[in-house]
């Protein structure tokens, strides 16, 4: 089965956009491909505990329960370094199954078999 790459370059100020990313990234590793989310530019800040939560829209899944859903569906996070510095957060202070990762070590987790990609 293919791997799964979700890109992700907006944070809470669009939440609708964090709500659509995180529910294809729950469909992917739910139904068992290795998936990862690579967090750039505000979205690196979802990597921060307590930080990805609230609600989108009226109707909308909680961003919280999709990313313990995530989580224990064995989603990963590569957060980007560069945005990281930008933001000056502790690259130490992520939540579980996020690391401090750029382009190159996203190409190598791909690796050479055919992969999913979305970006939002």
């Amino acid at each position: 089965m293919s791997r799964a790459v979700i890109s992700l370059t907006t944070g809470l100020e669009d939440s609708e956009k964090v709500v659509v990313a995180f529910l294809v990234a729950v469909g992917a590793a739910e139904t068992g491909r290795e998936t990862l989310m690579f967090l750039t530019k505000e979205a690196v800040r979802l990597a921060v505990p307590g930080v990805a939560v609230g609600i989108a829209c009226d109707g909308c899944p909680p961003i919280e329960e999709l990313v313990k859903r995530y989580d224990a569906a064995g989603g990963r996070y590569y957060v980007c370094p560069i945005c990281v510095n930008a933001r000056r957060i502790d690259p130490d202070d992520l939540v579980p199954g996020a690391e401090i990762n750029g382009t190159i070590p996203m190409w190598n987790w791909i690796g050479d078999e055919p992969a999913t990609t979305f970006s939002y």
